[in-house]
């Protein structure tokens, strides 16, 4: 069985694949974070009809890729950073740092270490889990930006004194005033004569 470590970024992903006997890296490619760059490595990877993937922080940047791949019926398993980074300072390349020593790295680890875990496909009670915290962190933006403009509007209509505005709640003076002229304050009394 022939493994496939990858080493995810944001806008690209680095695959090598390491036979698990010599551990030596016999190939390696470098796609771009897209649905149809999966699909190229994916036939890359075809060359090698049992294999694995390793996938270095499966749950965090390179989430996207490991549903991708679980979805066509891929073996994937997690691999921490913590341990690519421990194999990387125990190899021969005494701690130098690049994607495809990276992507080795978390197949050695899947290979030797003993460190990676298995990933299982999402189901449906993982799905509404995200829209659930999709909603509450939608909900908690909503109250900090009506908190922000309620601060907002409190400074520039009260200027730090309640008697300027002449309306009793700062929301108010949002209504009524337009953006290009700012809120009058009520007209006061001349003296009598």
């Amino acid at each position: 069985m022939m493994l496939i470590g990858i080493d995810p970024h944001k806008s690209t992903h680095t695959a090598t694949a390491v036979d698990p006997g010599t551990n030596r890296d016999q190939a390696s490619i470098r796609i771009d974070g897209s649905v149809q760059e999966y699909q190229r490595m994916l036939d890359w990877a075809r060359q090698w009809p049992q294999r694995r993937w390793a996938v270095e922080n499966a749950r965090g940047l390179g989430h996207h890729l490991t549903s991708w791949l679980l979805a066509r019926g891929e073996q994937v398993v997690d691999v921490p950073p913590s341990a690519t980074a421990r194999v990387r300072q125990l190899s021969r390349g005494a701690g130098r740092k690049n994607d495809r020593i990276d992507a080795a790295a978390a197949a050695g680890v899947a290979a030797v270490q003993g460190d990676a875990r298995p990933v299982q496909p999402e189901n449906s009670t993982h799905a509404l889990a995200l829209l659930d915290e999709r909603r509450s962190n939608l909900a908690q933006a909503r109250v900090r930006a009506v908190n922000q403009l309620h601060a907002l509007l409190r400074a520039s209509c009260l200027e730090g004194r309640h008697a300027i505005c002449p309306w009793p709640r700062p929301s108010s003076c949002w209504r009524r005033s337009s953006p290009s002229a700012p809120p009058k304050p009520p007209a006061t009394p001349s003296p009598p004569t």
